[in-house]
């Protein structure tokens, strides 16, 4: 009801209620409610709330990527082995077993290409994985009758400040972690070509490399 409405009742109200009852205390108590109804604010209706319609934008959300690294080369990409052991880091602190490998390298194919190093290096390695020999670098070295070049048990002096240890040195990492493969294959025997061993009737013999001749 609107406050028009409310006062033009109100007004009818009024009359009727002097009209009815022209004197006495009714008349004056609907005479002073009348006027109340009239005093009193009309009543204030809430505003409608209509909910607006959400708009939806599909646009593509395109986030910067970040620059790539630029390619380092992996041992596993070199072309060659002589590239390979170029890529090698001779500098890093060496195990006693590595010591042991690299050292049979060195001495025994040291003035050999490093084909012939890294056949060395493979028969050491087999010969770990064999029943019939020691299970560590160091014992395969060191039995006895083995490696002309060692004193008893005990390896000689290595020039460690010269090309050829830091060579025999990556050429051993190189066998140890299998990232070249070698042309000795499986052999666990080897001798210098300048020589012919009563042994070599009893085995196979698989590759000539350089001047040793490798046997199964």
């Amino acid at each position: 009801m609107s406050r028009k409405t409310a006062t033009i009742a109100a007004i009818a109200g009024l009359a009727f209620a002097t009209t009815m009852f022209p004197g006495g205390h009714d008349a004056a108590a609907l005479a002073q409610a009348a006027s109340e109804q009239l005093a009193a604010p009309a009543p204030v209706e809430a505003p409608e709330l209509v909910p607006q319609t959400i708009e939806y934008v599909a646009e593509a959300v395109v986030q910067p990527l970040p620059a790539p690294a630029p390619a380092t080369p992996t041992p596993t990409e070199a072309g060659s082995l002589h590239e390979l052991v170029g890529m090698i880091d001779t500098s890093a602190p060496m195990s006693e077993e590595m010591r042991c490998l690299a050292g049979a390298v060195y001495f025994e194919a040291r003035g050999e290409p490093l084909a012939g190093q890294l056949a060395v290096a493979q028969v050491i390695i087999n010969r770990t994985e064999d029943g019939r020999f020691p299970r560590s670098y160091c014992g395969v070295v060191a039995q006895p009758g083995q490696f002309s070049f060692m004193r008893g048990r005990r390896m000689p002096a290595i020039r460690e400040a010269s090309a050829a240890w830091d060579r025999a040195v990556a050429v051993a990492h190189i066998a140890d972690k299998g990232l070249w493969e070698s042309a000795a294959g499986r052999a666990v025997f080897f001798h210098a070509r300048y020589v012919k061993p009563g042994w070599t009737r009893s085995k196979t013999r698989l590759a000539q490399i350089d001047t040793h001749i490798f046997y199964r």
